[in-house]
């Protein structure tokens, strides 16, 4: 059993190109003995994003605070906390944060490098 609280996790900066002022921890991945799942905090600064980007799996993304928006079937829809957000294998994806800043969880498949050497969402 693992019980890892979100606020006690150190971050790492994301190094993925297109990325900036975002940084991940790894809740819960492959390390921890997780053989299906990888849970990843991602903590974005004001006026910060990460890539467009898109990859071959989907992923599930639970905002926890702040606010700003995701860009999804090719249009930014804004995004709060409480929110929950469905991101399809192979759909083009970013988050940007508004004036608060941005925190989330993101649950990939833990099969993936799912961001331990070059975090990305």
């Amino acid at each position: 059993m693992l019980i890892r609280n979100i606020n006690e996790v150190v971050t790492q900066p994301v190094t993925m190109a297109g990325a900036k002022d975002v940084r991940m921890a790894m809740m819960v991945g492959r390390a921890d003995g997780a053989p299906n799942f990888s849970l990843r905090q991602f903590q974005v600064s004001p006026a910060g994003h990460s890539p467009r980007h898109s990859h071959d799996y989907e992923h599930e993304v639970f905002i926890v605070g702040g606010a700003g928006e995701v860009l999804l079937e090719g249009q930014y829809r804004p995004i709060r906390p409480g929110d929950v957000v469905f991101v399809p294998a192979d759909q083009e994806h970013q988050f940007r944060a508004g004036p608060e800043g941005l925190r989330f969880l993101c649950l990939v498949p833990g099969t993936r490098n799912c961001g331990e050497a070059t975090p990305g969402s």
